[in-house]
């Protein structure tokens, strides 16, 4: 095969095509063409009114100093930390945009590009560079400026996919054996490693995963070592995903586009990264308007995305590229994600979030956002808002249950002001309880699901405060009889302060275990056990209650069982209940699961007591057939 001849330039010399109000174009990321930019900035002072276009960069950023201010002005689709001061000065401009959308600015000539730089790996043997570390929006530009600039790197990974481009269309070729620019990733923080378990939960095995940059995505991948057959496709990764490769967990076997491979933009990471993706068929790199595109994203099942945000107000609103009036960084593709994965059959959009600023003295879960502060992502298309305290589940629920949903996953020292400012912004009752004031994080670890007789299957978890409604409609389901059994009175009405106070415990003096079946598209909750402490005994008092339709299935002893390992680890001893002496059915629960039992009876009420400190429940009780 014949050889390639290149046709060397010093950086200087390839920059010596820039003439005064030209738009330039600079690579991405960690391919950021670093001696071109040191050579862009070098010719400066002999140039006026020159624009500089880019996503995210990293690396020197020189030329939006002040003393180039009339030579160059630059223009952030999404802004970096190297260029923030001076969008926020106002000597720079910001586009909000979405990163799906640039390469059609560019192509349409919608925004013309003169010169484009970027960095690229070394011809093969048959004349194409690949684009390596980031294809995203430079593959466009490449193919759209009038003339290109390549720094030709052999540092720069060949990544595979739609990333090349021949020798032949580049109008300049600079040698370079820098480094490339490297990021590495920071140990996850308590906080996100919280977050990244309950974000975990919601990813079932075979799911396909957009993950960013930062703790929490870190977080993520390390809580999902347990899961099999994962995939991805995403706008970026960073070397965090390595291990869950080599362990096997994500393959993309079970993908629905492009089965087998990780589908990407581009990447950040150290050299460790950058050897792994060195011509490994097992990623595909892709420009945004393919891996950004929420109809492509959408066609992976289980689609699962994992964006980040500033803050988020009690309504859903979503705050994610600025502080107040203060623009820090850019659209991005979180809303390409989040409507991809919404359209995707199983799909999950997240938003993942600390409860507070990094000193603790700022809430990020907020009544309204900062003046200033621009919406990303709309309160329609939110779905679930992680934090360190639980998961919201906002979609399709009104802005009272979003209200009380967000304030239950903030931070404890803002749930009181926040709930203030809720009621005097009208988003709640008028009366809304105050969440408990020692309230304990979401205990995700009671969840748990079993099956009962004729494989009847059982979701168990917590009660929430938004399960007001699943409460009234299991209240309103009983029959008279059910309802005299429980509450020993003939009850015909739950008041709204009444349902509060049995969703809105602190899960350590008050518990309760709800259970809940699939019924017409969402969850029906067919049981609930719950007790409430005597701190001056260290007891407390067990109720529960199952639908109609549900008993004599074993689901009452299932959730006395449940409910007295729970009491023994918050160090109660012993239980007590009232129940009618002919409701022969709860006592039997009781005599059978709790053995010993102190009784008396007084005037037809039976009054029961028995410790918590029992056995494992004896096959006689009728436990379900299986529980996982």
């Amino acid at each position: 095969m014949k050889k390639i001849a290149l046709d060397w330039m010093a950086a200087d010399q390839a920059l010596s095509h820039l003439r005064s109000g030209m738009s330039v174009f600079v690579g991405s990321g960690c391919a950021a063409p670093q001696m071109l930019v040191a050579a862009l900035a070098r010719r400066g002072h002999d140039v006026f009114d020159v624009e500089i276009i880019h996503i995210l960069t990293f690396g020197d950023a020189p030329y939006s100093r002040h003393e180039l201010l009339a030579n160059f002005r630059h223009n952030a689709f999404f802004i970096g930390p190297n260029v923030r001061d001076a969008v926020n000065e106002a000597v720079a401009d910001y586009t909000p945009v979405f990163l799906s959308d640039i390469p059609a600015l560019f192509r349409q000539k919608r925004i013309h590009l003169d010169v484009a730089l970027v960095q690229v790996s070394p011809p093969d043997a048959h004349g194409f560079c690949s684009f390596g570390v980031s294809v995203d929006v430079v593959k466009a530009a490449v193919e759209s400026a009038d003339y290109v600039v390549a720094e030709v790197n052999p540092n720069m990974p060949r990544t595979l996919g739609d990333g090349f481009v021949h020798v032949s269309a580049l109008d300049a070729l600079v040698k370079s054996e820098m480094p490339l620019l490297e990021f590495a990733n920071q140990p996850p923080s308590a906080e996100s490693m919280k977050m990244g378990e309950f974000i975990a939960s919601l990813v079932e095995d075979g799911a396909t995963l957009q993950t960013g940059i930062g703790e929490i995505p870190s977080a993520v991948m390390a809580c999902l070592s347990d899961r099999k057959d994962l995939g991805m496709h995403t706008e970026m990764f960073t070397e965090a995903v390595i291990p869950l490769i080599e362990s096997g967990a994500m393959n993309c076997r079970r993908k629905t586009l492009l089965p087998g491979k990780i589908v990407t933009s581009f990447c950040f990471g150290t050299r460790r990264l950058y050897d792994y993706i060195h011509d490994n068929p097992f990623f595909e790199f892709r420009p945004t308007e393919f891996t950004n595109d929420p109809f492509q994203i959408a066609r992976n099942a289980k689609m699962v995305a994992i964006s980040s945000a500033i803050e988020v107000d009690l309504t859903g609103q979503v705050c994610a590229d600025s502080i107040g009036g203060r623009f820090y960084s850019g659209f991005g593709g979180q809303v390409d994600f989040i409507r991809g994965a919404a359209r995707s059959i199983g799909g999950k959009p997240i938003i993942a979030l600390p409860s507070t600023t990094r000193d603790g003295s700022i809430s990020r879960i907020v009544s309204w956002l900062k003046t200033g502060a621009g919406v990303v992502t709309s309160r329609a298309d939110v779905h679930y808002v992680v934090t360190e305290y639980g998961i919201a589940s906002l979609h399709g629920k009104t802005v009272r249950e979003r209200a009380i949903a967000l304030i239950h996953i903030a931070h404890p020292k803002f749930r009181d002001e926040l709930m203030r400012q809720a009621r005097e912004a009208r988003f709640v009752h008028p009366n809304q309880i105050a969440l408990p004031t020692g309230l304990q994080p979401y205990p995700k670890k009671y969840e748990s699901e079993a099956t009962f007789k004729n494989g009847l299957q059982v979701r168990f978890r917590p009660i929430q405060p938004t399960d007001e409604a699943l409460l009234k409609e299991l209240f309103y389901s009983h029959s008279e009889q059910t309802v005299y059994q429980r509450y020993l009175t003939h009850l015909r009405h739950l008041s709204h302060e009444q349902v509060q106070k049995f969703v809105t415990l602190d899960y350590h003096n008050d518990f309760a275990l709800v259970g809940l079946v699939p019924h017409e598209g969402r969850e029906r909750m067919i049981c609930v056990g719950r007790y409430l402490r005597d701190a001056a005994h260290n007891e407390a008092e067990v109720a529960f209650t199952v639908h109609d339709d549900f008993q004599r299935h074993g689901i009452g002893s299932f959730l006395l069982k449940k409910l007295m390992k729970i009491a023994r680890a918050n160090g109660i001893e012993a239980f007590t209940a009232d129940t009618l002496v002919e409701n022969h059915a709860m006592l039997r629960v009781f005599n059978t699961v709790a053995g010993k039992m102190e009784t008396a009876v007084d005037a037809g009420v039976c009054h029961v007591r028995f410790d918590v400190g029992g056995g494992e429940l004896p096959a006689k009780a009728g436990l379900p057939a299986s529980e996982t």
